[in-house]
């Protein structure tokens, strides 16, 4: 992630967005809506309702859960994770491995969500609610993705059940 992106990228969605709302007036001299161009992208797919509650709940527990390794508080943030986290990555697992990986990274600075999905299938995993949210995020040392996957657990809550980098 480089800082210098994000201003180009803003600028392109405005500029988009302005073109798109542009694309749907009519002509001040036409009788008839004109027709869409053949070539312009169709507009996405509104996103289910329900699915972007349980989205925005995922982008939260996410969200606090990267909050806890930015503390090093290594312990908390396993026993706040999934059940089937904390079955597959034994808690003396966690505990050596997270340290090293988090120790590269340098102190953390800001982080931000670029984007986040809900499903009910995940690869590897029983069918069940899943939001992954992928964050840009920055350290004293690199810039990076965090990615995370929450799950609806067995108690209804929202908790994390993957985490990586890259």
């Amino acid at each position: 992630m480089k800082p210098s992106i994000a201003l180009p990228l803003a600028l392109c969605a405005a500029l988009f967005t302005a073109t798109a709302g542009a694309q749907l007036k009519a002509p001040r001299d036409a009788a008839k809506p004109a027709a869409p161009a053949a070539s312009a992208a169709p507009a996405p797919a509104p996103k289910n309702p329900a699915h972007a509650e349980k989205e925005a709940a995922g982008k939260l527990a996410a969200h606090g859960w990267l909050l806890l390794l930015d503390r090093n508080d290594w312990g908390r943030a396993w026993e706040t994770s999934s059940s089937v986290f904390r079955q597959t990555v034994p808690l003396p697992t966690w505990m050596d491995g997270i340290p090293k990986v988090r120790a590269d990274l340098g102190a953390f600075v800001e982080r931000s969500p670029a984007e986040s999905a809900y499903r009910t299938t995940l690869v590897g995993r029983p069918d069940g609610e899943y939001v992954t949210v992928v964050f840009l995020s920055k350290f004293d040392k690199r810039e990076l993705q965090e990615i995370v996957t929450t799950v609806r657990d067995t108690d209804g809550k929202w908790r994390v059940t993957g985490y990586s980098t890259r």
